[in-house]
């Protein structure tokens, strides 16, 4: 008993530490080997059963699917320091500006190419601040609909692939999928691939993106005063060649990415590798590329990698301690012993989640409870593919949700003074209100996650 008490401080002291800003990577790891000491001083842990973390490391080493992530991150730093999400903005801010709404449709678009190639939400919220909060405020966009639209447009990168999100979040579930299928007695189960995850977050992100473009229709029908039209006769004569030049290559480029993986034509791998090289190939073209640029991007490439690559070195430590202290056969005890079975077992996970999300990072949660959580949720029975694409519209719903939503705070510091806090804050309630109708038709429609992948590859 003094083991299981153990892991659950374990866990509530980690969250904490991460809660007032120390480093992740140190705080995983330097809490696992802290907690180890004390249980090997109460008898009540191995320290050999560290010795396993030498086989954890090179069997993270040698997982082809992560070598996505840095791919895939350069190509979205690469579109951004390139300043082609720029442009491809404007050109579709022309396109679409005699519509009302049509700006905000033009953000919606744009955040989602962008954060489907980053997944990092602070980087896309204060992207898409930078560049179309100032274009949006100028032509009369009513404050709160302006930043709401761009906090949900910058979240957007937690569903909709390929996005490094879904990448990792596979790799855990695999991972959780192949120990539950043992316990269960069943050697020879279908693994879990990024594809699959893919596959199944695609229509979600379809129906987020297109009710969020419904909700610009509504407010331009309701009230046409929040969304105005921008109209620009100058460069309206320039539009065809815009489009050409600025808007289809991107977005060829990321139907060639996505539409490759889905088809099954070439891995999430191999696709990210196509991704940067046209990347790096758009930038050269525009003549946006020069060595101060590169080095940027490749200085931010590595940064981002690292910081993921590291955390998920200290989440092994983290979750091996946890596991010797037997954290996880007490988890399994509490959630199989909640009302309403597996019903009540998911909603504890997903309100747990949801508070987390209010404090810490989409990759400490996953990293952190997921390995946790996610083998007990399939040994009762739930789909493991279901259960990445709730957690991650789950956790975008938490990132929006005043007054603690990350995004919220990433966009006030690059809102202008003008825009007032509160004004943010009502801003996206109506996505917030979107975001919970979503998660409550997953709930009530498993198909919409596991259709499209049982189509593609038969799972």
């Amino acid at each position: 008993m003094i083991g299981e008490i153990l892991s659950l401080l374990m866990f509530a002291v980690t969250c904490g530490v991460l809660i007032l800003g120390f480093p992740v990577v140190f705080t995983l790891a330097g809490m696992a080997l802290v907690f180890a000491g004390i249980g090997v001083a109460l008898d009540v842990f191995d320290f050999q059963f560290l010795g396993g973390l030498t086989s954890r490391y090179f069997g993270i080493m040698q997982r082809e699917v992560l070598v996505a992530v840095p791919l895939f991150v350069f190509m979205g730093v690469t579109l951004e320091r390139s300043r082609i999400a720029e442009q491809l903005l404007h050109t579709m801010a022309l396109l679409f500006g005699r519509l009302r709404g049509g700006l905000g449709f033009s953000v919606i678009a744009v955040g989602a190419v962008l954060a489907a190639s980053t997944g990092i939400v602070g980087a896309t919220v204060v992207t898409m601040g930078l560049l179309s909060l100032p274009v949006m405020l100028k032509a009369g966009y009513d404050p709160k609909l302006a930043t709401g639209t761009i906090c949900a447009a910058g979240t957007l990168g937690q569903i909709i692939p390929p996005s490094i999100v879904l990448i990792l979040l596979s790799d855990i579930l695999q991972g959780a999928n192949s120990q539950a299928q043992i316990a269960l007695g069943n050697w020879m189960a279908e693994p879990i691939s990024v594809t699959d995850l893919f596959a199944g977050a695609f229509l979600p992100g379809l129906v987020l993106v297109t009710l969020y473009a419904a909700w610009q229709v509504v407010m331009a029908v309701v009230k046409p005063s929040s969304s105005p039209t921008v109209h620009d006769p100058v460069a309206r004569r320039e539009l065809p060649r815009r489009v050409v030049q600025s808007m289809l290559p991107p977005l060829v480029l990321m139907v060639l990415v996505l539409g490759s993986i889905l088809a099954g034509v070439a891995t999430p791998t191999e696709s990210a590798s196509v991704g940067a090289v046209g990347a790096l190939l758009l930038a050269l073209i525009r003549g946006r590329l020069n060595r101060d640029v590169l080095r940027d991007i490749m200085r931010t490439t590595l940064s981002m990698s690292s910081m993921v690559f590291l955390i998920l070195l200290g989440a092994s430590a983290f979750s091996l301690v946890f596991r010797g202290f037997g954290g996880d056969q007490f988890i399994a005890d509490l959630l199989h012993a909640m009302p309403g079975g597996v019903v009540g077992a998911m909603l504890v996970v997903m309100a747990l989640m949801f508070v987390l999300g209010f404090f810490l990072d989409f990759i400490e949660i996953i990293f952190i409870v997921v390995p946790v959580v996610g083998p007990v949720l399939i040994m009762m029975g739930l789909d493991p593919i279901w259960i990445g694409v709730m957690i991650a519209v789950n956790l975008q719903t938490s990132f929006l949700t005043p007054p603690f939503g990350f995004a919220l705070f990433y966009l006030r510091g690059v809102a202008p003074p003008e825009v007032r806090t509160v004004d943010i804050y009502r801003g996206v309630i109506p996505f917030v209100a979107i975001q919970l109708g979503v998660l409550g038709l997953l709930a009530l429609f498993p198909s919409l996650v596991t259709w499209l992948p049982h189509v593609l590859f038969g799972n």
